[in-house]
C-alpha cells in the first residue's frame, strides 16, 4: 500500500497498565496508512492491554496516541468519540449479540451513530455481509453460526462504518486451520481492495507471516518493544533468542 509522510498512527512514550501497575513502560511506534500491523508476543506481555489502549477502552497511565494527527486521549470526549468512529473492533469470537439477527448485529453501529433510514441500513448490512461472505444470512442468530462465520459476522459489523482501521484481537483463536486462512485471505482482501489499515493482536505464527506486512514484539520481562519489523524480516534474522523462539517455536 502506498504510505504517507506521516504516520497514520504514532504511538509515544506510552506507559500502560492497570491499577498503578505498568505492564508496557515508554514505548515508542508508527503505524503506516495502508499497514497489516501485527502486535505479537508471548502470555501476558500487554498486547489486549495495548490495543485497548489503542481503541480508546483504556486510559494510558503516560504518553501519547496520535491517530492521523490527533492524541486520542488529550481530545475531549466528543472528539474522542468522532475519532473511534472511524474504527472497526473484531474482538475474539466475535463479540456478537446473541439475542439480535445477524442483520441487527450488523445494523448496531449504523443505529447508534448515524441517522440513516432503514432502507439505507438494509442496503448497507446486506453489502457488509457480502463483503465478508455471508450474504444472505441476515436473519440467521449467532448460535446458528459457526466459529469462522462469527468472525466474519463480527468483521462486517466492524466495517459498517467504513472504518479507516480494524483492529482484530487473536482473529485466528478457536478457529481450525481452513476457517483461519479463510479469515486471513479476507483480511488480505480487505486491506488491498479498500486500503483498510489493519492492527492485529496475535501469537498464531501462519496468521502473522501470511498476512502482517509491519510489527512490533512485545516483552514482559522488560515491559517494552525487543523487536520490530516484517515478521518474515524478523523470522530470516531475529534480532535475540526471545523473538528467535516465539517465531520458530513448533518447527525447532
Amino acid at each position: 500500500m502506498t504510505s504517507h509522510t506521516r504516520p497514520f498512527i504514532r504511538v509515544s512514550d506510552l506507559t500502560v497498565g492497570y491499577d498503578g501497575h505498568a505492564l508496557l513502560r515508554d514505548i515508542s511506534f508508527d503505524v503506516r496508512r495502508g499497514d497489516i500491523f501485527v502486535i505479537m508476543g508471548g502470555s501476558g506481555c500487554g498486547k489486549s492491554t495495548l490495543m485497548r489502549a489503542m481503541t480508546g477502552l483504556v486510559r494510558p497511565m503516560s504518553g501519547t496516541i496520535d491517530i492521523d494527527g490527533t492524541d486520542i486521549w488529550a481530545a475531549d470526549a466528543d472528539a474522542r468519540r468522532q475519532i473511534c468512529q472511524h474504527m472497526g473492533v473484531l474482538f475474539q469470537g466475535g463479540a456478537l449479540f446473541s439475542s439480535m439477527t445477524v442483520g441487527e448485529n450488523v445494523a448496531l453501529p449504523l443505529r447508534t451513530y448515524t441517522d440513516y433510514s432503514d432502507s439505507i441500513i438494509r442496503d448497507i448490512v446486506a453489502t457488509k455481509l457480502a463483503l465478508v461472505g455471508l450474504a444472505g444470512f441476515q436473519d440467521f442468530y449467532p448460535s446458528e453460526l459457526s466459529g469462522g462465520m462469527k468472525k466474519r459476522a463480527g468483521l462486517a459489523r466492524a466495517l459498517a462504518l467504513d472504518a479507516q482501521i480494524v483492529f482484530f484481537d487473536e482473529p485466528s483463536a478457536g478457529l481450525d486451520p481452513v476457517s483461519s486462512r479463510q479469515l486471513d485471505d479476507l483480511i488480505l482482501e480487505i486491506n488491498h481492495h479498500l486500503g483498510t489499515t489493519i492492527v492485529i493482536v496475535s501469537h498464531e505464527l501462519e496468521s502473522i507471516f501470511a498476512v502482517g506486512t509491519n510489527s512490533i514484539f512485545l516483552d514482559g520481562t522488560t515491559h517494552g518493544i525487543i523487536a520490530r519489523g516484517n515478521p518474515r524480516d524478523l523470522l530470516r534474522n531475529p534480532p535475540n533468542d526471545t523473538v528467535r523462539h516465539f517465531l520458530t517455536r513448533g518447527k525447532q
